[in-house]
């Protein structure tokens, strides 16, 4: 490891103990509510800490109170991640203002801004006209997206991405996509293969 690395891990070391009181506290307030709705909470108070610290703090959160989750990873100011179960890898790269559901993201994997994960396309149902949809119950799914992706800016993500796949700008991936796609539209469609 050269001084630049090790210097860095020891940032990153600070920031997980300063972090580790909000994480506690976090835990504490876990016990008297739902627990997507705290960490949704937590989630989005510290998306409003702007710039390097605040990239540090959410990085040091998230490997606490995400299961899998590096702290070798970027959140970009003003996102918000709704569910605890989610975990993002080393080297992961999520921009500004995404809202990440219930998923998983795989190494390497670079989220523009303004990128929406949604837990899977079923999160509402509404096939009871009797009921309201609101009331409905829905069901969240965990979304794959893997490594060394690249989904562009204002996409939406309903459903699994293979591994190296892009994902143009402004597109809705609603069916699962294989590895070394290139998607675009609204349904996404593959465009080519990347090889």
């Amino acid at each position: 490891m050269n001084l630049r690395q090790s210097l860095k891990r020891m940032v990153k070391s600070i920031f997980l103990l300063l972090v580790f009181p909000v994480y506690a506290l976090y835990l504490l307030l876990r016990l008297t509510g739902s627990q997507d709705a705290v960490f949704a909470s937590f989630s989005q108070a510290l998306s409003l800490i702007p710039g390097k610290i605040g990239i540090y703090i959410r990085a040091a959160f998230y490997r606490l109170a995400c299961t899998g989750t590096s702290d070798e990873i970027s959140v970009g100011f003003l996102t918000i991640l709704s569910h605890a179960d989610t975990t993002i890898e080393r080297g992961v790269y999520i921009g500004p203002q995404c809202n990440i559901g219930k998923c998983t993201v795989k190494q390497e994997t670079l989220l523009g801004s303004g990128v929406h994960v949604l837990s899977g396309k079923k999160q509402h149902a509404f096939d009871n006209l009797e009921q309201s949809i609101q009331s409905q119950p829905g069901t969240f799914s965990k979304v794959i997206i893997g490594e060394d992706c690249w989904i562009g800016n204002g996409a939406v993500v309903m459903a699994n991405i293979g591994d190296k796949c892009v994902v143009a700008a402004g597109s809705v991936v609603v069916a699962e996509a294989e590895r070394l796609g290139i998607l675009a539209g609204n349904p996404a469609k593959l465009i080519r293969k990347r090889a």
